[in-house]
Order: C-alpha cells, then sequence, then structure tokens
C-alpha cells in the first residue's frame, strides 16, 4: 500500500504532494514502483496535528480518488469524517482506512450500504495528544480486544467479515516499548481471521531505535516491513514501495520458493 499524503504538515512528505498534480504525478511512480494499493489521505494524523476542517478535506482528496479510481489499481482513502468516508465511495474508493475505526457517528452505516472493504485502526486518544503518557496494563490483549469489538459491531451491521482489515496502529497512543510489544506478538493479530496491515514506514519509533531522522528511515522500515511479513501481515502502508517490495521479492524466492528462474 503506497502512501499519498495531500496534506502541508506530513510528518514524512512534508507536504510535496498537497496539489493533485503533484499527488497524481506521485501515485503513478508508485504505481510503477509496484504498489498494489494507493491510500489516500488529507488530513495528517501524526502525534501533535490539528484537525482539518470538512471542506477543506475534500477539496483536497476527492479531485484525487476521482482520477486514481480510473487506474487499475484499488484506491484506499484514510479518513475518519463520514463525509468523506461518503464522497470517496462515491468517487470510487474500494478501501477506508480509519485511524477511529468507524466510531464516528454515521460512519459505519456508510460503509455497511457500500461494498468497500474497510481497515480499522487502534489508537488511544486523538492525534493531538495521543504520544502524551499513555498508559496500558497488556497492550498486546486491550488492543486485540479493541479490534474484535470493533469487527464484531461491523458484522452485526452488515459488514462482512471478508471486507475488514485490521491495524494495530504502530504510534498511535503507544510508547517504544508499547510498539515493539505489539510487534513481537503481531501473529496473535494475524490469527484473527481477517488482513492484518502495518504501517511502521519512517516512524519514531524506528528513529528512536536506529538514531535516524524522518529522511533516514528507509532501510529501518523495509527491514521492519519485512519482520511484519515473517509475522503474518498481509497489507504493508509504505513510503518507499520499491525497496520494499524488491526485499518481499527476495524473501517470497527465498522463502516460498515463488522464483523459478
Amino acid at each position: 500500500m503506497g502512501i499519498i499524503n495531500v496534506t502541508p504538515d506530513s510528518f514524512s512528505d512534508h507536504g510535496l504532494y498537497i496539489t493533485t498534480e503533484k499527488a497524481i504525478e506521485h501515485a503513478e511512480r508508485l504505481i510503477q514502483e509496484g504498489a498494489d494499493i494507493l491510500d489516500i489521505g488529507g488530513e495528517s494524523t501524526r502525534p501533535g496535528s490539528m484537525n482539518v476542517g470538512l471542506e477543506e478535506e475534500l477539496r483536497r482528496v476527492i479531485p484525487v480518488v476521482e482520477i486514481l479510481s480510473q487506474k487499475n489499481i484499488p484506491v484506499s482513502v484514510d479518513t475518519s469524517k463520514p463525509e468523506v468516508m461518503q464522497a470517496a465511495i462515491s468517487a470510487g474508493a474500494s478501501i477506508i482506512n480509519d485511524v477511529n475505526a468507524l466510531q464516528a457517528p454515521g460512519a459505519i452505516e456508510i460503509v455497511a450500504r457500500s461494498n468497500a472493504m474497510v481497515c480499522f485502526m487502534h489508537m488511544k486518544g486523538k492525534p493531538r495528544s495521543m504520544q502524551d503518557n499513555p498508559q496500558y496494563v497488556d497492550v498486546v490483549s486491550e488492543v486485540k480486544s479493541f479490534l474484535q469489538q470493533r469487527m464484531d459491531v461491523a458484522s452485526s451491521s452488515g459488514i462482512a467479515y471478508d471486507r475488514l482489515i485490521i491495524d494495530p496502529g504502530f504510534g498511535f497512543g503507544k510508547t517504544l516499548k508499547d510498539n515493539l510489544e505489539l510487534f513481537r506478538y503481531l501473529d496473535q493479530f494475524a490469527e484473527m481471521n481477517v488482513p492484518v496491515l502495518v504501517g511502521l514506514s519512517r516512524k519514531s519509533m524506528l528513529g528512536a531505535i536506529t538514531g535516524n531522522d524522518v529522511d533516514n528511515r528507509v532501510y529501518a522500515s523495509v527491514a521492519a516491513a519485512l519482520l511484519a511479513v515473517t509475522k503474518g501481515a498481509k497489507i504493508l502502508r509504505v513510503h518507499d514501495v520499491k525497496a520494499t517490495k524488491d526485499a518481499i521479492m527476495v524473501h517470497n524466492a527465498l522463502i516460498n520458493r515463488e522464483y523459478c528462474g
């Protein structure tokens, strides 16, 4: 899943793709590099980020979705606003990627009325303050319990399990210790019978481990993505598509015997 941030305050892209034209150019580059899904976001959810108004988020996201949905590749929209979800689905998006796990009033009904898939992510708190001393008794069991509860609500609302994806939410209301614990037990999430999405690309936990700033975390990001695959992740949300794709191809050839020469 290639990341396209149509925002001026992205922690990693620094607003490089804020215009529709730049976002489309970047999307085409990610497709050429081997992206299987494109994830479009119009509101930054980095720690400390501020909310974006509805009209502004629609202005940023929907033109990009309309153009990219004409290409032969699934388009995901990263949003928590029901109105943006509805507009994105109408524009051709096939996945709603919600850091708030469809908890906003009306969100779950909008997705239920569509054929779109949905990714439920775990987040403790809100982006603006989520890293202000998050506390858990047992981070793995608490995150699993939350995700299972959202899956059950979705199912009872008419969203079949084969339309669900889960994301433990690395970096969203978690300390470095919490993130590492979640990663060590990532295989437990893979046992929940829906695809697991992992988003570790360029995140601050990798900076804390390596000492590298956000512009120098490609190697750490690829290593984390590859390890996530070995623990059962099915979707990798990444900035560096080609580097990650190459690593996965080598892994599959060596471990899964997918390369025949």
